[in-house]
């Protein structure tokens, strides 16, 4: 089911009046926020007739005013309070059977009461809505958020009132061939207000921004920066980490901005320590704290080095679905399951496919001590040509590294993933790869690129963006859709660069609980044979610095319609969706093993 396609004119119309989401607050954790999360009231409105007229003409009355009858007498043809209910954060798709295939619009509504305090502004802010928002509050538009997986927020000290208040979200997740992600992926299309929903206050001047991180290229300099927003801009700062005796003070210039850089003796974050220190941010009129590591990372040739030391990415790639109940992973607790599962497997990597996971799961991640490849959903074939296409790319894009770039866990920011060569695309990348640069110029910046056949057992990466990219991703299903297991002892490669490289996708797919010989697809034993053939083939690769297979856990995707075996389920996972682990888990379990134990032998 979807909505009905927007005319030109009426696109154009909602864009001259759409207002933007105001600055994002970073690490709203630190600040008095009040949860909004719980059951909201939902109207579905396939037709979304609640936005439109009969005439395709936008509402003046829609169901965002959440108009009540006056008499009896009076027509509204909607009632919120009267309709079913949907939990936030949470995706329609799973909690309601008859909207499990859903695409279209659905209304939501909270109502709260909030007292707004002297000298504070209030933000309402929503850690991801899929996949586009319109926010009213009381009846008024706020604005608009387009893109599933990174927060947004609107400023409301003005207009919120002590009682009385009600917030209406009307959520679109309608494919669009214009949108990123494009119409066609691998993965469930959920739609809902899939993260936590916050009222988030702040004093009338406050840290809009920091970064405090080991400046690159240093193991005991800490630098970076702090931006103020509000009226009272030029303030003195302090940047403290108790535990490392340092209270580092600078002086904002008139923009609010200040830059600092200090030495610090700091024990290093790493898989094996994940130290995370304390960290306030102080000005005269606001105190921020943060939980933050410090950790360096850097490319030499077709090493990686963590902290100045090779490091081999024991990883594997995963989705943001939920383990044991399936939906949209939002909370700490599916955080902690998966990644439980990556360090079972002897790994110290995870690639978060194929867009911007939860805060949670990060925020787990620099806890548990798990490196990080954060991507966003430039995936396939989207609109290289179009301009709006590339805004709301670098918009989302900008706004994942913004959440994110204090991480220690986060080591990769990755621009994309399976996209076909050719010009269009080439500088599409190539910008994004520049905007990664300006807003964090100390992590590394990858992609999942194309392979180049030589002939059929020598495979090339000589992907063009690679001249752009600090280290090299590659998919590849030799022994899945190229060929069968054997294949991978003949397969050599070859790279156009002396660059590290991430074997991010590789596997196939397998039934839990479904046996049968080595041959036979679908079964657990053609999915270990397959791994086996795959590990042996990957220790030949003189350049190799990382797999990720793909994927840590069956997912929905209604690409896979295979009756009795798939069932809407991709089943490449080597965890099934309800926990169950895979014969090729342990495949990959003893590979790990192996290789750290050769890692820490060539340790100095």
């Amino acid at each position: 089911m979807r909505g009905p396609r927007l005319a030109a004119s009426v696109v154009a119309l909602i864009a001259a009046h759409s207002v933007s989401a105001a600055e994002l607050i970073t690490n709203i954790e630190a600040r008095k926020i009040t949860r909004l999360d719980g059951e909201w009231q939902t109207i579905v409105d396939p037709y979304e007739n609640g936005y439109y007229d009969y005439r395709l003409e936008p509402l003046a009355n829609g169901f965002f005013k959440n108009e009540k009858p006056k008499t009896k007498s009076d027509r509204v043809e909607y009632d919120f309070d009267a309709s079913r209910r949907l939990d936030v954060p949470g995706d329609w798709n799973t909690q309601r059977p008859e909207l499990l295939l859903y695409e279209g619009t659905v209304w939501y509504k909270k109502s709260f009461d909030y007292e707004t305090l002297p000298h504070t502004r209030v933000f309402a802010h929503f850690g991801a809505v899929s996949q586009r928002a319109i926010v009213y509050l009381n009846g008024e538009r706020l604005g608009e958020h387009d893109g599933g997986f990174t927060p947004f927020n609107f400023e409301i000290t003005d207009r919120v009132k002590p009682t009385g208040n009600f917030l209406v979200v009307k959520v679109d997740n309608v494919r669009r061939r214009d949108g990123v992600p494009t119409v066609n992926t691998d993965w469930w299309n959920y739609g809902g207000i899939t993260g936590p929903v916050s009222l988030v206050e702040v004093p009338e001047t406050y840290v809009a921004d920091y970064v405090v991180q080991l400046r690159k290229g240093s193991l005991n300099e800490i630098a970076g920066w702090v931006r103020l927003a509000g009226s009272q801009l030029q303030q003195k700062l302090t940047i403290e980490i108790p535990e490392a005796g340092i209270a580092h003070t600078v002086a904002t210039d008139p923009e609010g901005f200040a830059s600092f850089r200090f030495p610090a003796r700091v024990s290093l974050w790493s898989p094996e320590d994940p130290k995370l220190y304390d960290v306030a941010v102080v000005s005269e009129t606001d105190r921020v704290r943060d939980s933050i590591g410090f950790r360096s990372v850097e490319v030499e040739g077709t090493e990686m080095l963590l902290n100045g030391e090779p490091i081999f990415l024991r990883g594997v790639s995963a989705h943001a679905e939920a383990p044991l109940r399936t939906g949209r992973a939002y909370s700490v607790e599916d955080a902690r399951i998966l990644l439980g599962w990556v360090k079972e497997m002897g790994g110290n990597f995870v690639r978060l496919a194929h867009y911007p996971h939860s805060e949670a799961m990060i925020r787990e991640a620099d806890r548990l001590g798990v490196l990080v490849w954060s991507e966003v959903p430039v995936y396939w074939t989207i609109q290289w040509d179009n301009p709006a296409t590339f805004d709301n790319a670098r918009q989302q894009l900008s706004e994942n590294v913004i959440r994110d770039r204090n991480r220690a866990s986060i080591i990769l920011w990755s621009v994309g993933n399976e996209t076909p060569i050719g010009p269009a695309r080439n500088s599409f990348l190539t910008r994004l790869v520049a905007r990664v640069r300006e807003l964090d110029p100390t992590r590394l910046v990858t992609a999942a690129l194309e392979i180049h056949d030589i002939d059929d057992t020598t495979l090339l990466i000589d992907d063009p963006l690679g001249d752009e990219l600090d280290v090299l991703g590659c998919n590849e299903y030799i022994g899945w859709y190229r060929g069968l297991p054997e294949l991978c002892d003949r397969v050599r490669w070859k790279s156009a660069y002396d660059k590290p490289l991430v074997m991010s996708e590789f596997g196939g797919g397998a039934a839990y609980g479904h046996h049968g010989d080595a041959l036979t697809r679908w079964t657990e034993e053609y999915q270990e044979s397959l791994y086996e053939h795959q590990v042996a083939m990957l220790k030949r690769i003189p350049f190799l610095r990382g797999t990720t297979p793909w994927i840590l856990m069956d997912f929905r995707s209604p690409r896979r319609q295979l009756p009795h075996i798939q069932d809407f389920f991709n089943r490449k996972g080597l965890v099934s969706e309800r926990g169950h682990k895979k014969k090729a888990f342990f495949v990959m379990q003893r590979f790990y093993a192996e290789l750290a134990t050769d890692w820490q032998r060539s340790a100095p």
